[in-house]
């Protein structure tokens, strides 16, 4: 990748949002960064795995998925460059990644150690304000789902439950999961959660079939829930 590539897509990530093409070569030149290589097909991170870095996808598409214990739950999405996977997760009390991440096509990553990345917003107050911008309005949205779980419409149930398990420039978004769990999981009738999803479809937030949710507009989905971008 020729480095003026390289700057352009990290200066279209959210974390260096606002952050100067001076500056962005200024980090990369005083930072120890990873460059790596995947493979269609290979695994780049499994759920689990300790969180110790940030890793930006620069180039190519992943797809990440998170699943419970009996596989009978299974979110998918993908992210494609500039992006960075599960940022929020390198600090607090669980740092582990929540998706396992594989690789679409070739992709390449750029990872910054967590040390290395705390000097970053140490010295940079753009950095410092964009991350901490990313991580509040994340706990932010979570505030706003328990809202919508506890006295919300069954519609903003579901839009939570896949809100709160994508990030926000994630495209081809699936929810994978049989019917007859996911209308238990939410407490009500299949006839209720037939005739939600059937109107979520017809206003082209969702499509469906026995076994999957597929998400058509995540943007549409997340103003069903929430009174700001998320």
């Amino acid at each position: 990748m020729a480095l003026n590539s390289m700057y352009e897509n990290l200066m279209g990530l959210p974390l260096f949002n606002g952050v100067s093409y001076n500056r962005i070569s200024e980090i990369v030149g005083g930072t120890r960064l990873a460059f790596l290589k995947f493979l269609p097909g290979e695994k780049i991170v499994l759920a689990g795995d300790p969180c110790t870095r940030l890793m930006f996808v620069i180039g190519g598409k992943v797809r990440l998925s998170i699943r419970n214990s009996s596989d009978r739950f299974i979110v998918s999405q993908t992210l494609e460059a500039p992006s960075v996977i599960s940022p929020d997760f390198l600090f607090g009390r669980n740092t582990l990644f929540p998706a396992s991440v594989t690789a679409i096509d070739t992709v390449s990553i750029m990872e910054i150690e967590k040390n290395d990345f705390i000097s970053i917003i140490r010295s940079d107050e753009v950095c410092l304000f964009n991350y901490l911008n990313f991580i509040s309005t994340n706990a932010q949205k979570a505030i706003d789902g328990v809202v919508a779980l506890t006295s919300g419409s069954l519609e903003e149930r579901i839009a939570f439950w896949i809100i709160a398990l994508t990030q926000r420039d994630a495209k081809d978004i699936v929810l994978a999961c049989r019917q007859r769990d996911l209308y238990s999981l939410f407490g009500v009738q299949r006839s209720s959660f037939i005739n939600t999803l059937d109107s979520m479809k017809e206003r082209g937030l969702i499509d469906y079939g026995p076994t999957e949710i597929r998400v058509i507009s995540r943007n549409d989905l997340r103003s069903i829930l929430l009174k700001s971008p998320d």
